[in-house]
């Protein structure tokens, strides 16, 4: 049984029914049931041996159309006790024939419909995860590590709310990309690895629509996976990026993340995910750390805070400013930002020491810690100030 080829299918499979005129709620529904049957039964059927068998009855050699059609016979199943049992009825009489399933691919409309903005970001990313990429919402919910119930109730709101909406209407790539990014730094947790998966999303995402940006999200993820055998010590700890192991980076991400960037960069439709892949993408090609190009990475967050806007754009363009300029100019750049941002303490802390005042830097590191979001990043911030306070005299 391949997990990962019914899981490709899934967006094909669920935009044909609603093609047939059945509501997204309902076809998702029945596609889910779909692949429970699929995952019982294909493994118990035998290779194909007689051609009087339909492809359509056959998962072997034709799993779209096996799906298609028992996704089909579940929507009906379920619907017949519904009150419009006279339209119900009618559509039974609509089931098509076996054959090959309509090649007609509503992939990009899944996705416009899942991150439509009416739904809120957790709503959006749980929708696009079980009916675009497949996922059970047991795998959804140890993902982000929440009550399988209240993953279940999370989608199905999800599914009312977007039920009004034309399967057909266009939408809106940004949000869609915001949706991605969003499943992708959640990183790896439960038996899902989601940083993998929205690749595999947003390669599908990139298959069915030619927009630089998708290529650059792309990219961005891409260059950024590469680096993740080495951003943790064997004990769990985090591994800051000049002192990562760059021999075990990925080379052939990296690779194919920069072969992406270039490509979407000469259509000269700049966006923030290209300007992001472009900042990763120099940190790829040093060698080293300390010939980082510190100077080109200024100049692309410059891009990407015209672009954006974002005041944490401007808080990690400081860092960059502090090691292209040296850190009192970073610290005059962080001068001009909110105090409240997240992290600003810790860059504040950095850019102190990188200047000498290890006293300063050793208190902001501490204080840094109290606002650490999770455990790893207060370990590590603790132990940054541990080892300055070891070196301030007594």
């Amino acid at each position: 049984m391949n997990e990962a080829l019914l899981r490709s299918l899934t967006p094909s499979v669920l935009g044909i029914l609603v093609r047939r005129g059945a509501d997204f709620a309902a076809a998702e529904d029945a596609v889910q049931d779909a692949l429970v049957e699929a995952l019982r039964v294909w493994p118990a059927v035998p290779s194909p041996s007689s051609e009087r068998r339909s492809s359509r009855e056959d998962p072997i050699r034709d799993p779209k159309g096996w799906l298609v059609t028992v996704a089909w016979r579940k929507f009906l199943d379920a619907t017949r006790a519904d009150a419009a049992r006279r339209r119900r009825e009618d559509l039974v009489d609509e089931e098509p024939p076996p054959g090959p399933a309509p090649a007609v691919d509503d992939t990009l409309q899944l996705y416009f419909l899942c991150a439509h903005p009416s739904l809120t970001p957790s709503s959006a990313v749980a929708l696009t995860l079980r009916a675009v990429g497949g996922l059970t919402t047991r795998q959804i919910a140890h993902a982000y590590l929440v009550p399988e119930a209240t993953m279940a109730q999370r989608i199905s709101r999800a599914k009312r709310t977007v039920s009004g909406v034309r399967f057909d209407q266009p939408g809106d790539v940004a949000t869609v990309l915001r949706v991605l990014y969003l499943v992708f730094n959640e990183g790896y947790s439960g038996e899902v690895d989601l940083a993998a998966e929205a690749i595999r999303l947003t390669r599908q995402l990139a298959a069915a629509i030619d927009h630089p940006e998708v290529a650059g999200l792309l990219a961005l993820m891409l260059l950024h996976h590469a680096r993740r055998a080495t951003r943790t010590a064997p004990d769990g700890s985090l591994v800051p990026l000049a002192e990562q192991d760059r021999g075990r980076w990925d080379t052939e991400a990296i690779a194919e993340g920069v072969e992406i960037l270039q490509a979407a960069l000469a259509r000269d439709r700049l966006g923030e995910y290209q300007a992001q892949a472009a900042i990763a993408a120099l940190h790829a090609d040093a060698p080293t750390a300390e010939e980082t190009d510190w100077v080109q990475i200024v100049e692309w967050y410059d891009e990407l805070a015209r672009l954006t806007d974002s005041p944490v754009v401007r808080l990690n363009r400081a860092v960059a400013v502090g090691e292209a300029d040296g850190p009192r100019a970073g610290l005059a750049a962080l001068a001009s930002l909110n105090d409240t941002l997240p992290r600003h303490t810790a860059v504040a802390a950095y850019l102190h020491e990188r200047d000498g005042d290890l006293a300063t830097a050793a208190r902001l590191y501490a204080e840094a810690a109290h606002k650490a979001p999770d455990l790893a990043e207060r370990d590590y911030l603790t132990r940054q100030a541990a080892r300055l306070n070891a070196r301030l005299p007594r």
